[in-house]
């Protein structure tokens, strides 16, 4: 009974794509979310999950419907947000998050006109299609999931120290966060061959937002929020597969409810614990 509900299911071809997939996505994403979560930045992914959909659309319109020519697409697309917000800061003297929404909000507006204008299926580049994931999709999920770690690891500490003191690196500054900004499109990108652009983002903050209820160190956090990702993708495909639910919502759905109890009964500065 236990084999046929827990491994039965991933005896399928498709499963085990899903799950490699969605696995690899779970190593790289959180860590990058726990660090937006540190930094106040977490809306900043949720504006650029919109700000590639025009560089997919238009990926697709030049090089067809092929993963390789909207991620490219939604790559360059997802850069020139974050480059464009960060230089309306500079320029204007204003917050970062404002240019961001700005940004943002004409994006996903132009963004939804090239879908349909070139006749894609929104329903498809919003939330994506898990149990579809083919070997190209796997690669380029296990690429980004290969890259982000090493210049996690690369730009670790002058992470760490800006999110202690914001000033402590001086000029040096801009660059650590150009290259994190680089990391977090390259992981956007990557989910959405999965999950699509609206749903990428969950994998990455709900497993961050819950961890800093199970450990108070960063270490700590990163492996819970890992650890927590990994989990919601195995459960929330066992669900989909055995409840006939679409399976990037149910892997959501999961993490959701994990941090809902982080937040309710977990051991740190949770509604039971204080």
């Amino acid at each position: 009974m236990m084999h046929d509900l827990l491994i039965a299911p991933f005896d399928l071809g498709f499963m085990r794509r899903a799950l490699v997939g969605c696995l690899a996505l779970s190593l790289a994403a959180p860590p990058l979310g726990l660090f937006l979560v540190l930094r106040r930045m977490s809306l900043t992914a949720d504006v650029l999950q919109h700000g590639i959909l025009p560089g997919i659309a238009l990926g697709a319109a030049v090089g067809g419907v092929s993963l390789l020519a909207m991620g490219l697409g939604g790559l360059a697309a997802g850069l020139l947000v974050a480059l464009l917000a960060g230089w309306l800061t500079r320029a204007t003297g204003g917050r970062e998050d404002s240019q961001f929404a700005g940004v943002y909000l004409v994006a996903l507006a132009l963004g939804v006109a090239l879908a349909q204008r070139f006749g894609l299926d929104l329903t498809h580049l919003l939330f994506g299609s898990v149990l579809a994931v083919d070997d190209q999709a796997l690669w380029l999920m296990a690429g980004v999931a290969s890259v982000t770690l090493v210049g996690l690891a690369i730009i670790w500490r002058p992470l760490i120290l800006e999110c202690l003191d914001p000033g402590c690196l001086g000029p040096q500054a801009q660059i650590w966060h150009a290259a994190f900004m680089a990391l977090v499109v390259l992981c956007v990108v990557a989910g959405f061959a999965a999950l699509g652009t609206l749903m990428s983002v969950g994998l990455m903050l709900l497993p961050a937002v819950a961890a800093r209820h199970w450990a108070g160190r960063i270490g700590g956090q990163m492996a819970a929020c890992v650890a927590i990702a990994c989990a919601s993708s195995a459960i929330g495909l066992l669900l989909s597969f055995h409840l006939d639910l679409p399976a990037g919502p149910a892997i959501l759905l999961v993490a959701g409810a994990i941090w809902t109890v982080s937040f309710t009964a977990g051991p740190r500065e949770s509604l039971l614990r204080g």
